[in-house]
């Protein structure tokens, strides 16, 4: 139980305050300005009271173009030819180095073949020795040195 002399500590409450704008002006589609309106006194009196028709538009004549010049012509074509001749000789040397190329290989394929059908010759498994010229190397060299015994 609290002690009836004590009092407690005084309690300061702040309420929050809401913050006053302006009222907000409602928002309403804007519409553009409508067109001049124009009156016509007629010659009886009577007045006519219309929009302005727009003017038509009327379409600009096309400029003439400027003359080109020849010259100009013929060094643009000068510069494309001459830019053709290039591609076209560096095509060319590629094509001569590739044809170099296949007919180097064509001949060492035909030396392969050739240098093969050979070894085949000499060391064949034939078995038929009989079949070749047999040379004494002995009496040749004596016949070729003349010497006769």
């Amino acid at each position: 139980m609290p002690h009836p002399d004590h009092h407690p500590a005084a309690v300061e409450v702040h309420h929050p305050q809401p913050l006053t704008h302006p009222p907000a002006a409602p928002l309403a589609p804007v519409q553009p300005d409508p067109p001049a309106v124009q009156s016509i006194v007629l010659p009886d009196g009577q007045v006519l009271t219309g929009y302005t028709p727009t003017p038509a538009s009327v379409p600009v004549p096309d400029q003439p173009r400027p003359a080109i010049s020849r010259t100009a012509v013929n060094i643009a074509l000068g510069g494309i030819g001459f830019g053709a001749v290039c591609g076209g000789l560096a095509l060319l040397t590629t094509f001569i180095a590739a044809l170099t190329a296949f007919i180097t290989q064509l001949i060492i394929l035909a030396a392969v073949i050739f240098g093969g059908w050979i070894a085949v010759q000499l060391f064949g498994a034939t078995g038929h020795r009989d079949t070749g010229t047999t040379v004494n190397i002995r009496k040749a060299v004596i016949k070729r040195n003349h010497f006769h015994s």
